[in-house]
């Protein structure tokens, strides 16, 4: 829901009707999860998710004070008591977007299907650390840009995408980079649509011991496409839906779940049978329990 949602909004800026916009978006990822074997729709959503980058020059063109953003990241502070629990439902929402259980299944299907080996496992860590990074640059950049522009507008804590869609274009960044705005949020939708889907088909496709992988055609998984495709594109389209709290509120469900996940995964990685000489090392375990613990602890505020 949230991928269609920011492809959506996104697409409102050019006037396209979601009636439109999500449709298309939708039967994209369909026909090329359904059509393209694993190289070639890996090499497509790469492409599509380089797009990310342009939220980088965007924050740069909005001049913020670097000073002020540096402080910020080392000075940011819990709001008063009354604010507290929409403050507490943000970060839930942040975690349940970054640390998401969906990606558990994603990565370990997807190095499946692409048929890598116990002698990738290098290549796999130094390609994750490398995404990571870049996402953690990029979210920054998204977070510069609308905090430079929107800060100081009255009732700004309140504004939905909308609003702040609206004072980009009013800004110096003027009707062109609210335009690049948009496809960001677009492109944005769209690459985490094509993972998600994906991912969901692997998972379900493994829980019910269907054949799962896309380089098996249509006619011999139909099961392990039609559980990805069905998605929830028609959501988006009900009319006065709350975008803003639905975007959230899936997050938070996502970072309520993320615990018990880890723990299976946990679970495996200390299983000497299952990992051999892989198996997980004190460090690696404590880095993860202490993960699990603060996801916990943040669920139970």
């Amino acid at each position: 829901m949230t991928e269609f949602i920011g492809i959506r909004v996104g697409m409102s800026i050019f006037s396209v009707s979601p009636f439109l916009s999500v449709p298309i978006a939708w039967i994209f990822v369909a026909s090329i999860m359904i059509f393209l074997h694993y190289s070639t729709w890996e090499r497509l959503a790469l492409w599509i998710a380089a797009g990310n980058i342009i939220f980088v020059p965007l924050a740069i063109a909005a001049h913020p004070d670097w000073s002020q953003v540096v402080a910020a990241i080392g000075n940011w502070h819990i709001p008063a008591a009354a604010a507290l629990g929409a403050f507490t439902y943000v970060i839930l929402a942040n975690l349940g977007t970054t640390i998401a259980p969906w990606m558990l299944f994603f990565e370990q299907s997807s190095v499946v299907d692409k048929g890598l080996t116990v002698n990738d496992i290098p290549s796999s860590q130094t390609d994750t650390a490398i995404g990571s990074l870049s996402m953690g640059i990029i979210a920054i950049a998204i977070v510069v840009l609308t905090g430079t522009l929107v800060y100081g507008h009255t009732g700004a804590a309140n504004f939905d995408i909308q609003a702040i869609l609206h004072i980009l274009r009013q800004s110096s960044l003027g009707s062109i980079g609210t335009a690049l705005f948009a496809l960001g949020l677009v492109e944005a939708g769209l690459i985490a649509a094509i993972a998600i889907t994906a991912s969901t088909s692997w998972a379900v496709g493994e829980a019910l011991k269907l054949p799962r992988s896309l380089n098996l055609k249509p006619q011999r998984a139909l099961p392990f496409y039609l559980s990805g495709i069905l998605s929830a594109a028609m959501v988006v389209l009900i009319p006065h839906i709350p975008l803003g709290f639905l975007n959230l509120t899936v997050q938070v469900i996502a970072s309520i779940f993320m615990p018990a996940a880890m723990l299976f995964l946990l679970m495996l990685l200390n299983d000497q049978e299952i990992m051999g000489s892989y198996v997980n090392r004190p460090w690696q375990n404590y880095s993860a329990f202490a993960i699990v613990g603060f996801l916990i602890l943040a669920n139970g505020l």
